[in-house]
Formats: structure tokens, sequence, C-alpha cells
């Protein structure tokens, strides 16, 4: 599964140190991409969390996310381009929905640009379902499409 990687993807949650090679993935990943203190904020936020994908000690992903009153929004997600379709979005994302359903979230959302099919199809392949259009999300002329994955409730 991990054919094209030098070494294991192994997920750790984001610190301050990692913010360089976050915010060069941001940049290479985005048209419009966060800035550091963007990131700098989200390790701040107690509801927040930022968790990097590395192999051999570089950081070659990231993904944040938010968790309140029961509902995880996924804000961000990438993968250096170089390395992708080698599932380390998948780990990031796999990784993200274990830790909803443990801490007893019910719905998970995210939006995605409605020409990233790409996006779309992973998400879709975690139960992601098309839920609304959001016009203009990106900016004129880009629309983000809400997604939603709807947990089972454990109890």
């Amino acid at each position: 599964m991990m054919g094209g990687l030098p070494g294991s993807v192994e997920i750790f949650d984001a610190t301050r140190d990692d913010l360089p090679e976050i915010v060069q993935i941001e940049r290479l990943c985005f048209q419009q991409p966060w800035s550091r203190g963007s990131f700098e904020r989200e390790l701040t936020l107690p509801f927040s969390r930022l968790i990097v994908a590395r192999v051999n000690n570089s950081t070659v992903g990231f993904l944040c996310r938010w968790l309140i009153a029961g509902e995880m929004h996924i804000l961000n997600l990438a993968v250096h381009p170089k390395l992708r379709r080698l599932g380390i979005a998948s780990r990031l994302l796999g990784y993200a929905l274990e830790e909803a359903r443990t801490k007893d979230a019910t719905v998970v959302t995210l939006e995605v640009r409605r020409t990233n099919l790409a996006a779309q199809n992973l998400y879709r392949k975690f139960q992601f379902e098309e839920r609304r259009l959001r016009r203009n999300y990106y900016g004129p002329g880009e629309d983000a499409l809400v997604m939603e994955r709807r947990l089972r409730s454990e109890s």
C-alpha cells in the first residue's frame, strides 16, 4: 500500500517546530494558502487539533480539525504534491475519523472545492456525502461542496 514511500507514515500532533514544513506544503497545495499566523492560532485553540503525517521525520502532510459540541469539522487537509496518491491523506483522514468516534462526535463535516475531484473521491471513499453547495466560498466562481459523514451512535 505504501509502495512509493521511503518509510512508513506516522501521525503526530503538530507543534510550532512543524510550522515551516506545514506552511511550505500549504503554499504548494493551495492558491490562497493559510498564513503561518493562521496555523499558529490553530495550535492555541482548545477545540482545534493540527496533526502531521511524517515519513522518516519529514512532514509530508497535515490535517487541521475542530471538535465542538459533538461535531468535528475538517478545516484543512494537504499532502505534499510529490507524495500524493500514496495513502497519506487516507491515513490522516482515518486518524481524524477514529478520533471523532472515540470522542463521541456524531458528524464530521468539511468543504471541498467543487473542481477538486481527487479530494471528493477520497472523501466518498470514507463515506462522506454531498450535502449542499456554497457558492463563491473560495472566491468568485470557486464554489465549495459541503460534505458530511454521519457517525453511528454507540449507545
